[in-house]
């Protein structure tokens, strides 16, 4: 026993714990779908989280450690979505296929997080001159402008109201993509955020005039930020367009930007894992809400949703709850955890 915690207890499986976890839940959940003992419903809810995981992370690098307030991921999300979906449709019928095949996919992934990223830097030029509440106005304009000419391009382009029809991906592997693709992500934001150029960009967000003044190059670092979290948006566009049959801009309206950027904020501002717990747990709460309250029920959903939101808020910053905090969290109950396993150890050691 005391193997198993030293081993927990290393700096490498602490660092890199948070991939064991993510891999070893996608191999249980890939082995149960490829067996067909996973239900279509548990397939579908595991795609949106994975696709909420990434959002959320690629959004934190701006929010979080830059320290820039986004708006506007949910455009970049629907420039991926469209263009990569466009793609992916253009090649499944040149080749005549019933479904997206693997090669066409991870060629809609690259050209969606592509185009995103190029949209990225078009945006992030002027727009990351700006701060505060002025960026947060620009960004948002771009993810509404960019809904309107999406729709109001010629109808064999992206079938305006209509919507663009997509090809589907086989439902029992999608989700295990998306996590891949999230685990890309993470692997990205990590090493960025324990580099020197990660420490460069937590120095802009700290004091931006004394990170000019020991020689950091601010737009420079400003703009790689929102590029490589562009990319990833994009990214998640195109799985998105993957798991419904018919994509609309309706779904990526401000609305959603907004959402995308409470998972950032309830998951705790610079947090890599709380920003994917976060986007996990609000995922699952609203499909469950969808799937609870139906018919008259219905109009119920979005109350019950802000109210959990605004209890999870409490929770997290309520002055008064500070020592329930302190006293229920995942570091504590981890203690509690190896205290369990080593009085066990020492009882079984007692008795030899």
């Amino acid at each position: 026993m005391s193997a198993i915690t030293g081993f927990f207890k290393k700096p490498f499986v602490r660092k890199y714990a948070n991939y064991f976890i993510v891999m070893l839940l996608v191999l249980v959940f890939g082995a149960l779908s490829a067996t067909g003992n996973l239900k279509m419903g548990t397939q579908f809810l595991l795609e949106q989280i994975a696709i909420a995981m990434l959002l959320a992370v690629s959004l934190g690098m701006v929010v979080g450690f830059l320290g820039e307030l986004s708006l506007g991921h949910a455009g970049f999300m629907c420039v991926g979505a469209f263009l990569g979906g466009k793609v992916s449709a253009v090649l499944t019928e040149a080749m005549g296929a019933t479904q997206s095949s693997i090669p066409i996919l991870l060629l809609s992934l690259l050209a969606g997080g592509a185009v995103a990223a190029v949209f990225g830097v078009i945006i992030g030029l002027p727009a990351l001159r700006l701060r505060g509440d002025y960026l947060a106005i620009v960004t948002l304009a771009f993810g509404e402008i960019v809904r309107n000419v999406i729709m109001n391009l010629p109808e064999t382009w992206f079938g305006k109201t209509l919507g663009l029809e997509t090809p589907r991906f086989d439902r029992k592997y999608l989700f295990v993509i998306a996590f891949l693709a999230f685990l890309a992500c993470l692997a990205v934001t990590q090493n960025l955020m324990h580099s020197k150029h990660g420490r460069a960009i937590v120095a802009i967000k700290d004091n931006e005039i004394a990170a000019r003044a020991m020689g950091v190059d601010i737009t420079k670092y400003k703009l790689f930020v929102f590029t490589v979290s562009s990319f990833f948006a994009g990214v998640a566009g195109v799985l998105s367009s993957y798991t419904q049959s018919r994509l609309q801009t309706t779904t990526f309206d401000y609305n959603y930007s907004i959402e995308i950027l409470v998972m950032v904020v309830l998951g705790g501002m610079g947090s890599i894992n709380g920003s994917a717990l976060a986007a996990a747990l609000i995922t699952f709460i609203n499909h469950k809400l969808q799937t609870v309250l139906t018919g008259n029920l219905a109009v119920l959903q979005n109350v019950i949703y802000s109210l959990i939101l605004i209890l999870i808020v409490i929770y997290r910053n309520a002055p008064g709850l500070k020592n329930v905090r302190e006293r229920y969290n995942f570091a504590t109950l981890g203690a509690a955890l190896r205290r369990r396993f080593v009085k066990k150890k020492e009882v079984s050691d007692d008795e030899q």
